[in-house]
């Protein structure tokens, strides 16, 4: 019991900065992933080929690379090949890289659960809509989006616990998250 008073007197701001740093990390990523999601989520349900493609495309490419693979090619691969572009001056903080790393990977993700909830969506309401002399870009925006939205809330609670578990992995870019810390202290 004394050395787990000691560890929390002399370690709890360092824990309590990581922690700071995990919840930071996986709200901007989810928040960047809701954002992703849409995009892609709306791309795979339209009825534009090319934008399909491009949505499907983009979610099993992303969803088939392993977490750690994306985060060091966003660290390392990606500031080499614009450094080799010309542009000397570009840096991404480990901080930054983890964002957009977990954000691609949880967007992969978010655009599944966002497509889901929109086929899940009565296709009665969008005939409803339309024989009220919505077009198709009301329709979506103001009676299928609200309602996927809302049917997709629990698989949307669900990726936000798995951004949390998913932000240890960037510990080995340097991301100073809760895992990180919690190993220094008990290296320590």
């Amino acid at each position: 019991m004394e050395k787990l008073i000691y560890i929390l007197q002399t370690y709890s701001g360092m824990l309590l900065e990581s922690l700071g740093q995990t919840m930071l990390l996986t709200l901007l990523s989810l928040i960047f992933a809701f954002i992703i999601g849409l995009v892609f989520g709306l791309m795979n349900v339209g009825k534009n080929k090319a934008l399909n493609f491009i949505g499907t495309v983009y979610v099993d490419a992303v969803r088939g690379v392993p977490l750690i693979v994306l985060a060091y090619f966003i660290y390392f691969g990606v500031p080499a090949a614009i450094k080799a572009a010309g542009f000397t001056d570009f840096k991404l903080t480990a901080l930054q890289a983890g964002t957009i790393a977990l954000s691609m990977n949880a967007g992969a993700y978010m655009a599944e659960i966002i497509r889901s909830g929109i086929q899940a969506v009565d296709k009665g309401q969008s005939e409803a809509a339309r024989s009220i002399g919505m077009n198709s870009v009301q329709t979506m925006l103001y009676i299928v989006l609200p309602q996927a939205i809302k049917n997709s809330f629990p698989a949307i609670g669900n990726e936000f616990v798995i951004n949390i578990k998913d932000s240890s992995v960037l510990n080995v870019i340097a991301v100073t998250e809760l895992f990180y810390q919690a190993n220094s202290v008990a290296g320590s």
